[in-house]
């Protein structure tokens, strides 16, 4: 399973109103992330409104791929969008920076256990 870390940049001004949006996220998003192949999603805002993100899936470009496929993720993009800052005409599920991933224990202890 593929860890992907990404980070984007919430509009300061609009930090209430996106923890608000997700609160309570769409059902049926939520059952789209799921069918695409979105594991163990979690989002972390800090207070200037860096985002990041954190998931795991098979693989980066089959889970985006499944969800442009999704109509709720259309929608739910379109609401997003304005939201972000820096995205220079992207969609927020694509737009992202991703990040390195630069450690990860469980992969260096069965490294060190010969797993």
């Amino acid at each position: 399973m593929r860890r992907v870390c990404f980070q984007l940049q919430v509009k300061p001004d609009r930090l209430d109103e996106y923890k608000d949006r997700h609160r309570e996220v769409w059902p049926e998003m939520l059952r789209a992330l799921k069918r695409s192949g979105w594991h163990n999603y979690s989002l972390f805002l800090r207070h200037d409104g860096l985002l990041i993100g954190y998931f795991e899936t098979d693989s980066l470009e089959a889970a985006q791929a499944a969800m442009q496929a999704e109509e709720v993720n259309a929608q739910w993009q379109v609401e997003m969008a304005g939201f972000f800052m820096d995205l220079e005409g992207a969609r927020p599920d694509t737009g992202f920076v991703e990040l390195e991933e630069a450690f990860h224990l469980e992969d260096q202890l069965a490294r060190l256990e010969g797993n």
